[in-house]
């Protein structure tokens, strides 16, 4: 065998589309309608929902996404390995499109228009570095990841897209790279001493970052430390979101009913503060229902990931559920106080079409490497099985 090893796939159609794991599937679906039933009640007013503007289009989104899915799982794991790099370089050229005439908006220039669609690139960036970076540390032996030398390309490959997006500037995206990298590099097995010198040099260039960041972005950053400094202007939002939290309750207000988001008190109701919204009607129960539907689906991911044979599947799969989990894990810490407003949204739930297709994209990889778990992947350099 030569190359990657793409021989005549071992499944057909109908037993890879069999493979799935259809449980975790229909967990997914019960949080996007989840998403759906708090999106009708955003767009309403108090006692009455709307499936427009945004539950309809977020349905449609969902099922289109549900597809483009199952397109990706039965496509052969070592065809995704092939196309990683290609995937990523397409990714970086996108975000270097948007630098150089991208679409701007809300303070913001991060979305490219291709023909009949608007895309947001740094979206997509977060699973084409994991692609990239499980196919590069696949291809390297335990005694190459453990020289510095060997780290410098992945390094560079998580430097570039973070520069481009925190210039758009995205600080929350950038952020999700660096850690979502960061990760890959750990489960990759490279060892945590190795993470001191990079840690030392984050420390160092803090000051610097500093520097480039927007002035709204700094005092997103100083009312997060003390957001009654300046309630009216940027502590505004974080200060509305506890006062729907904590009005909603052990049960919440009951469904169309929130107060906060209905009266317009809270900002971005439909995006990044849907789950404040999502606990003001439906309360602690709610949010916990919510959170332990994620917790499912993180567990089911991760478990997936180790049951692969191959190291690929094993990076790609864990890379994918580290960065679901950076998705919630961002989106409820900002909106309950404990992070800074960064803008990150609710997987599935909050309005928006390329995060959506993003994560099923990244959920169809996730699925992929189920389907394929085991197949054995050779070394390039080899052409032989691992």
């Amino acid at each position: 065998m030569s190359g990657f090893g793409l021989n005549k796939p071992e499944f057909t159609l109908l037993q890879k589309l069999w493979q799935i794991h259809w449980l975790f599937v229909f967990l997914l679906c019960l949080v996007a309608a989840f998403g759906i039933v708090v999106l009708f009640s955003a767009a309403g007013e108090s006692g009455r929902g709307s499936f427009d503007p945004w539950a309809s289009r977020q349905a449609v989104r969902f099922v289109a996404g549900l597809v483009l899915m199952l397109a990706v799982a039965v496509i052969d794991i070592r065809i995704w390995l092939r196309y990683a790099y290609v995937i990523y370089l397409t990714g970086l050229g996108l975000l270097v499109a948007v630098e150089l005439g991208g679409l701007a908006g809300l303070g913001a220039q991060r979305w490219i228009h291709l023909g009949l669609i608007t895309i947001q690139p740094s979206e997509l960036m977060k699973l084409a570095i994991v692609l990239a970076l499980a196919r590069y540390f696949h291809s390297g032996s335990v005694d190459d990841i453990r020289r510095p030398l060997f780290l410098v390309v992945p390094l560079v490959m998580v430097a570039m897209p973070s520069v481009l997006v925190l210039r758009q500037p995205d600080l929350g995206t950038a952020l999700m790279l660096v850690i979502g990298g960061a990760a890959i590099f750990v489960l990759a097995g490279v060892r945590l001493s190795q993470f001191g010198l990079v840690g030392l040099l984050g420390l160092v260039s803090a000051p610097v970052v500093w520097q480039f960041l927007h002035a709204y972005q700094k005092k997103r950053v100083l009312s997060f430390l003390n957001p009654e400094n300046d309630p009216l202007g940027a502590g505004y939002h974080i200060i509305q979101s506890k006062i729907a939290l904590g009005s909603g309750g052990v049960f919440g207000k009951g469904f169309l009913l929130g107060t906060q988001s209905h009266l317009n008190f809270l900002p971005e109701k439909q995006t990044d503060f849907i789950f404040t919204m999502l606990a003001e009607e439906f309360g602690l129960v709610g949010g916990l229902a919510l959170l332990g539907l994620y917790v499912l689906l993180m567990i089911y991911g991760f478990a997936i990931s180790l049951r692969c044979r191959n190291q690929f599947g094993r990076l790609l799969g864990m890379g994918v559920t580290t960065i679901f989990f950076l998705y919630v894990f961002i989106n409820i810490a900002m909106v309950t106080g404990l992070l800074p407003v960064v803008g990150v949204p609710l997987p599935l739930i909050s309005y928006g079409g390329t995060a959506m297709v993003t994560l099923l994209f990244g959920f169809g990889l996730l699925m992929c490497v189920y389907i394929h778990r085991d197949v054995s992947i050779g070394r390039r350099s080899t052409g032989g099985e691992r």
